[in-house]
């Protein structure tokens, strides 16, 4: 596995987190529950750690809006499969937007955009 794949795997493992953690802040009803609250600041830590670790081989704006786009949309998924939010057709299609446009980005070559121009200085 090449350096980029595991800056990938380690991006989506941190996403993952990120929804663990997301979910565990609610369940911590304002931090008063002990067990949520202790799941959110492991998993919200090594979700961080995980984010920091991947943007060294991934642009921050790419890992971040798939960072952020992965886990939001397993947030929303965990909470209608649990019965928190209520399932709604027009949610899984928005969701599988989400997910969609962090493909999207996996996808697009690595390297500088070819539309990228040097900036003069002032």
């Amino acid at each position: 596995m090449n350096k980029r794949s595991a800056a990938w795997l380690m991006l989506l493992a941190s996403a993952v987190l990120e929804a663990v953690w997301a979910s565990a802040l609610g369940l911590s009803d304002g931090f008063t529950r002990p067990l949520p609250t202790v799941l959110f600041a492991v998993t919200a830590t090594l979700s961080m750690i995980g984010l920091g670790l991947a943007i060294r081989s991934i642009p921050l704006g790419t890992a971040y809006a798939v960072w952020v786009g992965i886990g939001a949309a397993l947030t929303v998924g965990w909470a209608m499969a649990t019965g928190v939010e209520p399932f709604s057709v027009l949610k899984v299609l928005f969701i599988g937007g989400i997910v969609a446009c962090a493909a999207g980005l996996k996808s697009l070559p690595a390297g500088k955009s070819a539309n990228a121009t040097p900036r003069s200085s002032p």
